[in-house]
């Protein structure tokens, strides 16, 4: 099962440092950053900017300790392999169930985003729909691509980020040069703000991961353990950095008091991007910020559900043919579906839930998969996270705490800025 060797001589040829950055950046980054400044209202630009630091950390901490563990075992193990081999039966259940329920409600969010954002986009041509029926046709459209083959995804989400990076510069270059710092430093509404820092946190923990891709990044580089880890650090800063500026576009020109009016109206893509159209100088920009939500939307639902389309095919073991991949279509794209033409404005609640499940595969589990592999091979040579025990414990902790929060927060026991 193990093996310990280690060094860059098992490195593929020809793996740049910048793809593995990249993977980590593209799936960090995406529609999951909507929620950000609308859950950071209440809390506002410096408590927001300490939550995301505190959380970039301790996730970026889970990755390196997931990937120590990952080392232990051949490029191409995954998470069944590694919990099954390292902690057991239970845990493998607990994590398999947690992984599935974060890519069928992300997919779910996804789906709600995407019908918002192209309701949005229809009613600057003066077009409306039904937000379920903009829903639906969002999930049908990207649905049809993960059904062609991963290829297709590959190219077109490739396509996609390049749209992405350049619609973001272009509409959010535009908001930062505009931004009124007293809108940042001194906010309007009530003088509260530390209180609505704990309901944020798992908002935070949503915008971080990409735990998913610790184990391709292994299959990739093998067991380079110094250029994966740069990879992660180097992508999840980009992520980080992408954060700060969409805070500083968003709580620089939209006043606090505004964003009250966005979370009485769901606090979906659409409407806070209607707020921003609000702030911008001219119809062009208007339209790149519109395009960058729609793509980030689009990305992010394409790199999500292919990785549910991927994981259920292996779960049922459907083939590779025409009726195995449309079976294998069927159960990934169903029942999120039918939740999107119920529920059309669940976007912000499922980044919740999606988190609160998330604090099980992406913070707990590989602590504890890294203290398990400390204890099997306690002379094992090769990459170790630093901080010893006492890390694992505080980043266990981090995890148990913004499961707690979210909790809280669903019963109404921990404020919530509305």
């Amino acid at each position: 099962m193990a093996n310990h060797m280690n060094g860059a001589k098992h490195r593929p040829q020809g793996q740049s440092l910048l793809g593995g950055a990249m993977i980590i950046a593209g799936t960090t980054v995406g529609a999951g950053m909507f929620s950000l400044p609308v859950v950071g209202a209440g809390m506002w630009f410096g408590y927001s900017i300490v939550m995301l630091l505190g959380v970039w950390f301790c996730m970026l901490m889970s990755g390196l300790l997931l990937l120590e563990a990952n080392l232990h075992f051949e490029p191409g193990a995954s998470f069944d392999t590694l919990t099954r081999e390292t902690l057991g039966q239970f845990w493998r259940v607990i994590n398999g169930v947690s992984i599935a329920f974060v890519l069928y409600i992300l997919t779910y969010a996804y789906i709600s985003g995407g019908g918002s954002i192209v309701n949005h986009s229809l009613s600057t041509l003066g077009v409306t729909l039904p937000q379920s029926v903009a829903g639906l046709i969002f999930a049908a459209v990207l649905a049809f691509i993960v059904l062609i083959s991963t290829k297709a995804v590959d190219r077109i989400t490739t396509i996609m980020l390049g749209g992405m990076v350049m619609t973001f510069f272009l509409a959010i270059g535009n908001l930062l040069i505009e931004i009124d710092t007293t809108k940042l430093v001194s906010p309007d509404g009530e003088s509260r703000y530390l209180p609505y820092l704990l309901a944020a946190i798992p908002f935070g923990l949503a915008s971080f991961g990409y735990h998913g891709n610790v184990p391709s990044l292994v299959k990739y580089y093998g067991k380079d353990a110094n250029t994966i880890v740069k990879a992660i650090v180097v992508g999840t800063c980009i992520a980080l950095i992408i954060y700060v500026c969409w805070l500083v576009a968003t709580m620089g020109n939209i006043p606090r008091s505004q964003f009250a009016d966005v979370i009485a109206k769901g606090g979906n893509i659409g409407v806070l991007v209607e707020a921003l159209s609000g702030v911008m100088a001219s119809q062009w920009l208007n339209s790149m910020l519109t395009l960058f939500a729609n793509l980030a939307v689009a990305s992010s639902f394409l790199g999500v559900t292919l990785g549910l389309f991927d994981y259920l095919a292996d779960l049922f073991g459907f083939d590779d043919s025409r009726a195995g991949r449309m079976k294998t279509a069927a159960i990934t794209f169903i029942p999120p579906t039918i939740l999107g033409l119920l529920f059309p404005n669940g976007f912000i609640i499922a980044i919740g839930f999606a988190a609160l499940a998330a604090t099980v595969w992406a913070v707990i589990v590989p602590a504890l998969l890294a203290y398990k592999v400390r204890q099997l091979y306690p002379n094992a040579t090769g990459f170790k996270v630093p901080g010893g025990t006492p890390l694992i414990a505080v980043v266990v902790l981090f995890g148990m705490i913004t499961a707690t929060c979210h909790l809280l927060a669903m019963a109404d026991i921990l404020p919530v800025f509305k």
